[in-house]
């Protein structure tokens, strides 16, 4: 309820998944479970700060430098640079 009433008084739109329909939002459970797969669940955190280093390192491998299915298999680096390209006037 205290969600609800903050973003009622925020004036933020709340969108709820509902238990147990993952696919209403398959974007973010995809990142989420390769973030658990690859990171979480292969990591033994030794404090706050160390959880902190190793999640931002993979963050940025993972939105960086690893090749991406749903981009035809490169970085999102790449693929901004193609977009770029694709947009820039003659």
């Amino acid at each position: 309820m205290a969600i609800l009433k903050w973003s009622q008084d925020t004036g933020i739109d709340w969108h709820y998944i509902a238990p147990g329909n993952p696919m209403q939002n398959g974007f973010v459970e995809r990142f989420n479970g390769s973030l658990r797969d690859e990171c979480l669940n292969e990591t033994l955190f030794s404090s706050l700060a160390d959880a902190r280093t190793q999640i931002t390192e993979w963050k940025e491998n993972h939105n960086q430098q690893r090749p991406h299915s749903s981009l035809g298999n490169i970085t999102p680096n790449e693929y901004a640079m193609k977009m770029v390209l694709q947009t820039k006037p003659a």
